[in-house]
């Protein structure tokens, strides 16, 4: 086993590609809130116990000499002389958030196996390890995942968890003392050898690039655990993974490097509440290298111009460890930045606290709409594997759905999945629905994505290991029909007693934005009659009042989206997505200190002038601006912010900085356009926009007329959850058709009216 040695600190040298903006060291407050984060986090469980942190440490030791044995046994297999069998070697080394120091009870542990070059992949890790490991009493739940993107051979040694990769080098023997954060150890390997060292070179380098590894590992596991709580940690899901926040605390350990945890999380907000994203995050420079490995350059890739939130990993060769990120969770995770800015603004003045940071996201109430995605198996081995597969094609739901609206409709996928207990076999994931804030509203707008959400089917269906028995089933839900058993314990929880911070900013937001908000539109369903629709409306707004009192504001929809629900023949019903304080680019408008402006108002003050030599021209290279331009940032009060500011404009002029993420095209999502080509030449004899009627049992199909509102969102359902069910499509040549500008088919928006199509249905 082994990484390399790390000390406490790595104080007496400047990190990072900029200059530190302060050097400010810690105050009388700073030391009592750190010592309070401190013993919150001990509180929550975060750390370990003792026992359990020496029960990790034999299951490496014996994992070690587990492949050891195991590169013998190949060794001699292959006939390889006894003296070759004998220096044969293999090495486990770890990764991930038990290298960082920051796992806590229960984690898995990332760990790394490096092979020489006879013990192959296919044959001998998946093959001859795996064998050995299955027969193994200690080992249990062994799952191996070889056609994975970086591949992986997932199981519990005596209970831990263990994530294990395989990395075959160009060496016959590998030493014991192997370093492999030098890039000459890349050399003659294939791509997966390169993904699966990644991890371990970056979580060193990450180690290697911190002023102070404690107050690193303290700050990381608050921002860990903050994420978690607001639902914002989910790589997969499209949101931030453990790799990402590590490298989002170390940039802010980089800019103040003698700044306790306290200090340190609160700058975190305040950092990346200002960034303007697509500028990339880096730890240190871009090395081009002399292996010839593709790194992460927008200015030569055009493939890296897509990426919204670039954080890049410091080993080479660099890349961006956040590619998932979208539109939709880009914007949630920076109203959560602000969000927790706020807050630590406010607990410097004792208005907050610890708490009220680390307060649950109320993600069943944040929405009137949801997907509700269920997948089911026929066996526990066969369910784990078609998880896996949706899991990684869920974000392209998200992406379809954003490319499809033209963005208008904005999706917020929970990170997790959830377990019915009264069906074996079977999860469901979430999908929180809202149209784009601060736009106009027109009445009847509907979002039509059938077809969109059909067209992910397809995609989720072409699974190659599919089994029969694996089924997948998207629906339309609303917030008062969302199933018991995501709530704890199965019980719905009863409405809030207490305030709390996101009840109370939502309060204060709709106060001072009710004059904007009142767009809803009140549309009856024709089946549960007008009465009924009325007493629907009415439960909804009472129900939306209440709810306030644990909804955080951006989580708000900003107006009426309304969603077809009734099955082409039979009635609809509708649902008000209200707006509150929010600004023109749908974003909410954030709420600044008296001493914040603007950062190129172009006024100036004692700090400004002290910053103006920063504004130096940047070459084709990443370089750090010399010490004595350094953004060290003054201990007054009054301009320390406005200091700031400047200062995280400068970080961000690089040479990538002017990079802007083109509207998303995501490879991936090119994979189904030959699915969308066949279904859209269906019927399209006018050159009309398609629309796409779903027949019922008597042949009913759905009347809906156009009022030129915008787009619509018509899902299916026969009561308050029902199928998405694919679309025969046919041409509507009253609506005009809307230029499209992309060379790849798009789906095209109806605008029709839900109002009139119930009058017409009724």
């Amino acid at each position: 086993m082994g990484s390399p040695g790390l000390g406490t600190g790595n104080s007496g040298q400047r990190l990072g590609i900029t200059e530190p903006i302060s050097l400010g060291g810690p105050t009388e407050y700073d030391v009592i809130k750190t010592r309070e984060l401190e013993k919150y986090l001990q509180n929550v469980g975060l750390y370990e116990s003792q026992e359990e942190a020496v029960s990790r440490e034999e299951v490496l030791g014996r994992l070690d000499q587990i492949v050891k044995n195991w590169v013998k046994a190949i060794s001699r297999a292959k006939g390889l002389n006894e003296q070759l069998v004998q220096e044969a070697n293999a090495k486990i080394f770890t990764f991930g958030s038990y290298r960082l120091g920051v796992h806590g009870p229960g984690a898995d542990i990332d760990t790394l196996c490096v092979g020489p070059r006879h013990a192959t992949r296919e044959e001998d890790f998946f093959g001859e390890l795996h064998k050995m490991l299955s027969e193994m009493r200690e080992v249990s739940e062994l799952h191996p995942v070889p056609d994975a993107h970086v591949p992986i051979m997932k199981f519990k040694f005596k209970g831990v968890s263990i994530d294990l990769l395989y990395a075959k080098l160009s060496l016959w023997v590998i030493p014991e003392d192997l370093d492999i954060s030098q890039d000459s150890i890349l050399q003659n390997t294939d791509d997966q050898t390169v993904r699966s060292l990644n991890g371990c070179r970056v979580t060193d380098q990450i180690l290697r690039l911190v002023p102070n590894i404690q107050n690193f590992r303290t700050t990381l596991r608050c921002m860990r655990f903050w994420a978690k709580r607001r639902g914002v940690y989910s790589n997969v899901a499209g949101f931030l993974g453990g790799i990402n926040w590590a490298l989002l605390v170390a940039r802010i350990c980089q800019l103040y490097p003698n700044a306790l945890p306290n200090m340190l999380v609160s700058r975190f907000f305040r950092v990346y509440t200002q960034w303007r994203w697509p500028n990339p995050v880096m730890l240190c420079a871009i090395k081009e290298g002399s292996l010839g490995l593709q790194v992460w350059d927008p200015r030569k890739n055009p493939k890296d111009r897509y990426h919204l939130m670039p954080i890049i990993t410091p080993a080479y060769p660099s890349m961006n460890s956040s590619y998932n990120v979208s539109s939709s969770t880009l914007r949630i995770m920076t109203d959560e930045f602000q969000r927790g800015s706020e807050i630590c603004e406010a607990m410097e003045a004792n208005k907050a606290d610890w708490d009220a940071l680390f307060e649950a996201y109320a993600f069943f109430e944040a929405y009137k709409n949801y997907l509700q995605i269920d997948i089911s198996a026929e066996n526990d081995d066969d369910l784990r594997n078609w998880k896996g597969w949706v899991e990684s094609r869920l974000r392209q739901l998200t992406l379809k759905i954003e490319r499809h609206t033209y963005n208008m409709l904005q999706c917020h996928p929970h990170p997790g999945d959830f377990q019915d207990n009264s069906r074996p076999f079977h999860c469901s994931y979430f999908m929180g629905l809202q149209r784009k804030q601060g736009v106009p509203v027109n009445e009847g707008e509907q979002f039509d994505i059938r077809l969109t959400v059909e067209e992910f089917k397809h995609s989720v269906n072409t699974y190659t290991l599919w089994k029969p028995g694996m089924e997948i089933r998207v629906s339309h839900v609303k917030r008062r029909s969302i199933p018991s058993f995501v709530f704890p314990g199965g019980v719905r929880p009863s409405r809030p007693s207490k305030a709390t911070w996101d009840s109370r900013r939502a309060s204060d937001a709709k106060v001072s934005g009710h004059a904007g908000s009142d767009k809803s539109v009140e549309v009856k369903g024709a089946a549960d009659g007008q009465v009924d629709g009325k007493k629907r409306k009415r439960a909804d707004d009472n129900a939306d009042t209440q709810l306030k009192n644990s909804k955080y504001i951006t989580a708000v929809p900003s107006s009426s989206a309304e969603v077809q629900v009734g099955s082409p023949g039979s009635t609809v019903s509708a649902c008000s997505l209200k707006g509150d304080n929010v600004d023109a680019t749908g974003l909410v408008e954030p709420t600044r200190g008296k001493d914040e402006s603007n950062m190129t108002n172009g006024s100036k003050n004692s700090s400004t002038e002290e910053l103006s030599s920063l504004n130096s021209e940047v070459d084709g290279s990443l370089r750090c601006i010399p010490p004595h331009k350094g953004l060290h940032v003054t201990t007054d009060a009054s301009s320390s912010k406005e200091a700031e500011k400047l200062a995280i404009e400068q970080i961000m002029s690089g040479p990538y900085g002017s990079h802007q993420a083109f509207p998303e095209e995501p490879e991936e999502l090119e994979d189904d356009l030959e699915f969308r080509n066949q279904v859209v030449s269906v019927g399209n004899t006018n050159n009309g926009p398609l629309q796409a009627p779903v027949s019922d049992s008597s042949g009913a199909a759905p009347i809906i007329s156009s009022n030129g509102a915008g787009p619509s969102i018509s899902l299916h359902a026969s009561g308050s959850i029902e199928e998405l069910e694919p679309a025969e499509l046919t041409a509507m040549t009253s609506i005009p058709v809307a230029p499209v500008v992309q060379k790849k088919p798009l789906i095209r928006l109806n605008f029709t009216s839900l109002g009139k199509a119930s009058e017409k249905s009724g």
